[in-house]
């Protein structure tokens, strides 16, 4: 019965430590879904694009290449990165 009891604690705070370890979007990046951005410089896939004015590093959402200058829309973020497609 002990012993039961520990490892459902130990599982239990395995859980916890995961959920807290793992990022969350922040309200920045949450505001930008949706929004049209410009690539800034190729996305290969990663990259920097332009959003409203500030500059934010991003991922092509499906790994191909993305050309500067390319139009874009976020479409969501994971590890601080955007992700993005194309708008066209």
């Amino acid at each position: 019965m002990l012993i039961a009891t520990l490892i459902s604690f130990l599982i239990l705070f395995a859980l916890i430590a995961y959920a807290l370890h793992r990022r969350k979007a922040t309200g920045a990046e949450l505001r930008l879904m949706g929004m049209i951005a410009v690539a800034n410089t190729p996305l290969i896939p990663e990259g920097s694009v332009l959003v409203d004015g500030e500059l934010w590093k991003a991922r092509s959402n499906d790994g191909q290449l993305i050309e500067a200058d390319s139009i874009l829309r976020v479409i969501g973020s994971a590890n601080h990165l955007l992700l993005v497609e194309s708008a066209q």
